[in-house]
């Protein structure tokens, strides 16, 4: 299979893994709406944490499959994003809600919020999932491909963003018939936005293993991936707070919806994996060449 038809079916099987999770979606709020179904004490924590797991077993999946060519152990997969997971419990969310304790002052003005999602929320996750990738897979043989960094990124994002809904529906005592569309959509997001940006990481760090580059390359990196990240975090909190109704006194605020939120953020990763694959594609052109220049 040449380049161009790996990248078609790349970029195909991904439209189909965000339509899955989108469905995914769409499947949950119709139960919700039409079955209104009714969960006992027992089952609140046990069903929260299913609907947790999917989203990131759909994901994982979906970039598992990308690197058809020269697929990557599955335990090694795996094994990054637990340790994604284990670095979110053990640093991350004691960092940003111990520490820094984010919930006590993020939310006081727009440039508040801004600035602490990008510097302390933004950079802390993006680190952790560098983290995971450089001092676990990196000097492994089987990182032998630039498309590895974005699959292990992903793995490691992915591995953050299942502790992240694990500790909501945990410290919410599971999930309800009654917030259950919200909860799952919020997964989603979630998932979807750690999987995302934990590529786009994983293709600074393949970069910076295979090409040489200057030593400001994986900073550069980390601080692109926090400020998508961050901005993100703001964009997403603002849409889903106030979205726009109308009623008979105009336009007014309808409470809080995450609906826009999953738009925003299938949006935001059709994009970055757009970019990062266009940006792969074109490294591994110019190093073919340079390797045909060689042989010359």
């Amino acid at each position: 299979m040449n380049t161009l038809q790996e990248r078609k079916s790349l970029w195909r099987a991904g439209m189909i893994a965000l339509a899955g999770l989108v469905a995914y979606v769409l499947i949950v709020a119709a139960v919700a709406a039409f079955v209104r179904p009714t969960l006992g004490d027992a089952w609140l924590m046990p069903a929260g944490l299913i609907l947790a797991l999917i989203p990131a077993v759909l994901w994982m999946t979906f970039f598992y499959t990308q690197d058809s060519s020269e697929p990557e152990p599955r335990t090694f997969v795996i094994a990054v994003a637990v340790l994604g997971v284990l670095l979110a419990a053990a640093v991350g969310q004691p960092l940003i809600n111990g520490f820094f304790r984010t919930s006590s002052w993020i939310g006081h003005d727009t440039q508040t919020e801004i600035l602490g999602s990008i510097l302390v929320v933004g950079f802390t996750q993006e680190f952790l999932a560098y983290a995971a990738v450089r001092f676990s897979i990196y000097y492994s043989s089987e990182f032998d491909q630039r498309v590895d960094g974005v699959i292990y990124g992903t793995a490691a994002g992915i591995g953050y963003a299942v502790y992240l809904n694990v500790a909501t529906v945990a410290s919410g005592g599971g999930i309800s018939g009654a917030d259950l569309t919200a909860g799952v959509i919020r997964m989603v997001v979630t998932t979807l936005a750690q999987g995302a940006l934990g590529g786009l990481v994983g293709y600074f760090i393949a970069r910076a293993k295979f090409d040489d580059e200057p030593v400001w390359w994986m900073p550069a990196g980390l601080t692109i991936a926090a400020i998508i990240n961050g901005l993100f975090s703001w964009v997403s909190g603002e849409i889903t707070r106030a979205p726009l109704t109308i009623g008979v006194n105009g336009l007014g605020s309808g409470g809080y919806t995450p609906w826009p939120a999953l738009g925003l953020s299938t949006l935001v990763a059709i994009g970055l994996f757009a970019l990062i694959y266009l940006l792969i594609s074109r490294a591994q052109q110019l190093t073919q060449a340079g390797a045909d220049s060689d042989d010359m």
